[in-house]
């Protein structure tokens, strides 16, 4: 595998459709500070409003979820992210049905972004020790059958054409989490921007200096913490 540059010649509309506030930042929080930086428009759909991300009895579900929303907004904000929108289906819900695929390929044909990013719905085991939430594979699994074939096809959901809503086909299609990525960006310049976001989302991230150690720990095996690198890796998938 090989750092690879992703080629583009002029600016690209960029659309993330994730799971949950922080998704983002967690998932390809650097290469959306390298993407923006570089003139790029990114946009976010988030399908929940994380309702659940809080364990706290003295909260409601509407409490988490308002604050959720505003952790990821100013998270956004200092990646330099455009817009972001939020399709408010159940935390921990989640399914990839035919009523959320729908939902999916509505906003793709709104935005109609050169550029789709979700995460990868195979990947079960994203790291030692560690189960891939089902809200995730369910997202990453909705959006790539809004992708194909629906977002493009104007077979499918013709209740859209009636929104004004042309079919749309994107360009490329990039997987965050990938259990078996073939591109591996070089995030260095871009980490601390990252970090800066993730610290948006206070109620998720604990002690802010002991999550910026775990984090900085992150670094590729062939650095050090005194001259540290970091990539995000993903499948690309690159349409004629």
């Amino acid at each position: 595998m090989i750092l690879y540059p992703e080629g583009w010649g002029e600016s690209q509309r960029i659309l993330v459709i994730l799971a949950h506030p922080d998704d983002p930042e967690f998932f390809c929080g650097a290469t959306i500070a390298r993407w923006t930086t570089a003139g790029h428009r990114v946009e976010y759909c988030l399908l929940t409003r994380g309702d659940k991300g809080n364990d706290n009895p003295d909260f409601g579900g509407e409490q988490v979820a308002r604050m959720r929303e505003e952790e990821q907004r100013a998270a956004a904000a200092v990646l330099g992210v455009v817009d972001v929108r939020f399709l408010d289906y159940p935390d921990g819900y989640l399914v990839a049905d035919i009523g959320l695929r729908r939902e999916v390929v509505r906003v793709i044909r709104q935005v109609r972004p050169d550029i789709l990013v979700t995460c990868d719905p195979t990947n079960l085991f994203p790291r030692a020790n560690a189960i891939n939430h089902a809200d995730h594979r369910a997202a990453g699994q909705a959006v790539l059958d809004a992708y194909y074939p629906g977002a493009g096809n104007r077979m499918f959901f013709p209740e859209l054409l009636e929104e004004g809503l042309q079919p749309h086909r994107v360009k490329e299609l990039w997987l965050a989490s990938a259990s078996q990525p073939n591109v591996v960006l070089d995030v260095t310049d871009h980490w601390e921007t990252k970090l800066r976001a993730l610290h948006a989302h206070a109620s998720q991230i604990g002690d802010p200096e002991k999550f910026d150690e775990r984090m900085r720990a992150r670094h590729t095996v062939d650095s050090t913490a005194e001259a540290p690198r970091y990539e995000e890796r993903f499948y690309r998938l690159i349409f004629d």
